[in-house]
């Protein structure tokens, strides 16, 4: 790209106009080279055992489909395993910031970008979010519970402008079938929204069809190549006037270039940029919008702003649960929940002493504390979470009034599995947030307490 094609992008991106679509190739190891999805994919060989001679060649960025295509033709695993399987060993990787990709943090940090769109079904993208701002996460699952399914909202544009949005175009790990493992699953989720089926994003994909798409390391195949750019614009692309970049490693002899060739035909606005590494791309992005900002005052970098008098005190395990913590932040702001009115600590790390008298100050003056569950927190033996857990308990003990309500944020809901440890909540009805998700049980419960905080006398009356 040319001096004036940075000029025009960045231009762009500072309006609002551009939307980053990541695929697999922006999903390297920390070395920048070894593919996540090729973890993956032999750890997932290695959990059936499969021996080396009888492997699949697995083609680079295309690793996992090769492995469960291998275990389903031999008859090694059942499809439904798989997906637990699969969610599992993605679990194990976004549990380890070491392997959170340069180029999602970089993106991240690009504060113009609020809308994002994610090939892939890990939550990599989400957790480099949400060390840095709010994320809503909405998923495309044909088969995704009606009650756990969310479309970018109307007003979205008008939140405040921390606030982003993650669609994940092929599902979201979780351990069930409400994700892509294999190109089949591909074809069903493109057929999915060709037909208008279940749970189609269509707020999602109209803000796309209003913006212009730079896709990174994509590596899509030619016909989803097609099918996806079609999607995503309102018009025919050989008459589409949106200019759309697409920055991806070159493709081998064997994989023929077909999508370029098609797109240098009928779409003259997409830019193709083959380069032998997306993340270059990126980095050099990254630098340059950095390199635009205007110098941050030193007191815009010091510790939050405490909401003091907040309805909802957050907390949560830093550890373990801040994906799950942000989901449900943004659960709470689309509940109609204002900034000021829901505490919550993006820290990545334990807060010190300083900071932790202010958190101490926000749990003795929130209206309700929602501490969220987790067998990985309760597994810790030590952490900040439990100094909140047990400041909000006896808080508790001199109020005559609902205070505490704590969220099971693991996929399984067994109560009984929370009881005792650090702090015995079994006195508690246990809501149930899976993922940072709140079901629609919970949902009711926070919309409710919503109201009451705001409007105290109404509350005390039906109490």
């Amino acid at each position: 790209m040319t001096e004036s094609d940075w000029k025009r992008l960045l231009r762009q991106i500072r309006g609002g106009y551009v939307v980053p679509v990541l695929g697999p190739q922006l999903l390297a190891g920390p070395d920048g080279a070894s593919s996540i999805q090729r973890v993956v994919a032999e750890r997932l060989l290695d959990l059936h055992d499969v021996p080396a001679a009888q492997r699949p060649v697995l083609q680079p960025f295309r690793e996992l489909n090769a492995a469960v295509s291998c275990l389903l033709a031999g008859g090694r695993a059942k499809a439904q395993a798989l997906y637990v399987d699969v969610a599992d060993l993605h679990d194990e990787i976004a549990r380890d910031a070491q392997l959170l990709p340069q180029p999602l943090r970089q993106l991240a940090a690009i504060t113009d970008f609020r809308l994002f769109v994610s090939m892939t079904p890990d939550t990599l993208l989400a957790n480099a979010l949400g060390a840095q701002r709010a994320v809503g996460e909405v998923v495309h699952a044909p088969k995704l519970p009606t009650d756990e399914w969310r479309d970018l909202p109307e007003n979205w544009s008008a939140l405040p402008s921390s606030q982003a949005w993650v669609l994940y175009m092929l599902g979201r790990v979780r351990p069930a079938p409400v994700y892509a493992i294999h190109d089949e699953d591909v074809l069903e989720y493109a057929h999915n929204l060709m037909a208008s089926g279940g749970n189609v994003p269509v707020n999602f994909l109209r803000a796309l069809q209003d913006r212009s798409l730079l896709m990174l390391g994509c590596g899509l195949p030619d016909w989803l190549g097609r099918f996806f750019l079609r999607l995503t614009n309102k018009d025919r692309l050989s008459e589409k006037t949106r200019h759309e970049w697409l920055v991806e490693a070159p493709r081998t002899a064997e994989e023929h270039d077909e999508l370029g060739n098609f797109l240098k035909s009928f779409s003259e606005s997409t830019e193709c940029l083959e380069l032998q590494s997306p993340a270059a791309f990126v980095d050099e992005l990254h630098t340059r919008w950095m390199a635009e900002r205007q110098p941050v005052p030193a007191r815009a970098v010091a510790a939050p702003e405490v909401p003091h008098g907040a309805v909802f005190f957050v907390s949560y395990s830093r550890a373990t649960d801040a994906a799950a913590a942000q989901r449900l932040v943004a659960s709470l702001r689309a509940l109609g929940c204002a900034e000021a009115e829901v505490w919550f600590d993006r820290g990545a790390i334990e807060p010190g002493e300083d900071f932790a008298r202010e958190i101490m100050g926000g749990i003795g003056s929130c209206r309700y504390f929602l501490p969220l569950l987790s067998q990985a927190a309760l597994q810790r033996e030590e952490a900040f979470v439990f100094r909140e857990w047990r400041a909000a308990r006896e808080r508790e003990q001199g109020l005559n009034r609902s205070f505490v309500v704590p969220l099971v944020v693991d996929v399984a809901y067994e109560p009984a599995r929370y009881g005792g440890g650090v702090v015995d909540w079994g006195h508690l009805h246990l809501g149930h947030a899976p993922g940072g998700m709140p079901d629609e049980a919970a949902l009711k419960t926070l919309r409710q307490l919503l109201r009451d905080a705001r409007n105290p006398a109404r509350a005390g009356a039906a109490a």
